[in-house]
């Protein structure tokens, strides 16, 4: 940039001292620059100036801040890249945590199932159990009344017999054998065994 400011310069001071060299020419550009008051030596001095000053400017300031902004320009676009990736990455393991979730759903849904279901068959197969305990019970009980019952018709039949003799007897007043008394009780059992 400086460059081509500095050939200016070179090439206006150049045509000044050719202008000078021809007279002419010298006498048209100093009579246009002293009627307007241009001093073109401190023009091209300040030319120069200007020149050197853009040059350092150039070099020592806009540079380094032209890279400071390219490169945060660059970390900015890095890290609007990287939020989009994570934006991706957050979608997708949202994505999956979902379908995770509910796949968990689904699993806990037939545990579930399997355990009221299981539940159901230890409830049944407890409850038949429970049940042909009661049965096995009455059924013991009834066989332990019906032979309470066989037994009490026996002592009731016994003592019948008994109170027959002894009644038979004393209606006949006299003592009974042994052999008499069995058969009146055998008798007596069989007509009772009948009723």
């Amino acid at each position: 940039m400086s460059s081509p400011l500095l050939l200016l310069a070179q090439v206006t001071t150049h045509a000044v001292e050719t202008a000078a060299a021809h007279g002419e020419a010298a006498t048209g550009l100093t009579k246009i620059t002293q009627d307007f008051g241009i001093n073109l030596p401190g023009i091209l001095a300040q030319v120069f100036n200007f020149s050197i000053v853009a040059f350092i400017l150039w070099k020592f300031a806009f540079k380094p801040v032209l890279a400071t902004m390219d490169a945060r320009t660059a970390k900015i676009e890095a890290g609007l890249k990287f939020a989009e990736e994570m934006k991706a990455q957050l979608a997708a393991s949202q994505q999956e945590s979902a379908t995770i979730i509910k796949t968990s759903q689904v699993e806990a849904n037939k545990i579930i199932e399997e355990a009221r279901k299981t539940a159901k068959d230890f409830s049944d197969k407890a409850q038949k159990e429970a049940t042909d305990r009661a049965n096995g019970v009455i059924v013991k009980a009834q066989q332990a009344i019906e032979l309470e019952h066989k037994k009490m018709l026996a002592e009731a039949r016994s003592e019948i017999a008994r109170l027959v003799v002894s009644t038979t007897e004393r209606v006949l007043a006299k003592k009974l054998s042994d052999a008499d008394r069995s058969a009146y009780n055998e008798t007596a059992a069989r007509e009772l065994a009948n009723v």
